[in-house]
């Protein structure tokens, strides 16, 4: 298979001229690792092969250029890029900035910088991102969050994120979700709550909940559930009848 060949530019466009390079004389290679390379790769690879020169480029007025340059700096130099202009370099840096600095970027306006943020933070700070606007921040806040705070996040305006929240509350705070708006979410519930409080989903208005209480529920309570509405949960109730009846004359 042919390769492709993606030609020398700078990020502005133009040919390279490696004699008015100020890098040149470094461990560079036109097609294969130049810093002035409009090309992320070759831009990396320069730095892998002159990781001490990195700290020259931070002020670079191409936005890759500072970015791969964040993944190579000594790490107390990456404050200074921590309100960098482009959201790319942003992302390297709290891909590694310490987390004493790193709580900095909570507000970030960029989702991305702000969903690597939540990836790292420890917990005791973790909590303070639970009301960020974006959904899929939460999601990562709610699987981080230590457990004895997820209550916080029990009403949380997304439903994916309250399934997190329904799968690893503590089983003290099950029925609180089992009247949840969204049969997804109570869904999970009714997998993790204890049997005996099955019998309070029995009449959900969801097929799939009422099909998982008749999987779980007490054998007492499973003629009712052979009169469903849904063909599924009859059958599984019958099912369940037809083994609990075999398993009785053995």
């Amino acid at each position: 298979m042919k390769t492709e060949i993606i030609e020398t530019k700078n990020w502005q466009g133009m040919d390279l001229d490696c004699s008015s390079c100020p890098s040149f004389g470094s461990h560079c290679r036109l097609m294969e690792a130049c810093v002035e390379d409009r090309y992320a790769k070759r831009i990396d690879r320069f730095f892998d092969w002159n990781p001490g020169t990195a700290k020259n480029y931070l002020g670079h007025p191409y936005f890759e250029v500072r970015a791969v340059a964040a993944k190579h700096v000594e790490v107390e130099l990456l404050p200074l890029l921590m309100s960098d202009r482009d959201e790319t370099v942003r992302w390297s840096v709290a891909l590694r900035l310490p987390i004493n600095y790193l709580i900095e970027m909570r507000s970030d306006p960029d989702r991305e910088v702000r969903i690597r943020v939540a990836a790292r933070l420890d917990e005791r700070n973790i909590g303070s991102m639970l009301d960020d606007l974006d959904y899929f921040v939460r999601q990562i806040v709610a699987r981080r969050m230590p457990v004895r705070f997820l209550t916080l996040m029990m009403n949380d305006p997304d439903r994916e994120v309250r399934k997190i929240v329904a799968l690893r509350i503590g089983d003290e705070w099950l029925d609180k979700m089992l009247v949840d708006e969204d049969p997804m979410v109570r869904l999970e519930v009714v997998r993790r709550i204890h049997p005996t409080r099955l019998p309070l989903l029995i009449d959900d208005e969801d097929w799939r909940v009422r099909y998982e209480v008749a999987e779980r529920i007490g054998t007492a309570y499973l003629k009712r559930f052979t009169l469903d509405f849904d063909e599924a949960v009859r059958d599984m109730a019958l099912s369940r009848l037809a083994r609990e009846g075999n398993n009785g004359k053995n």
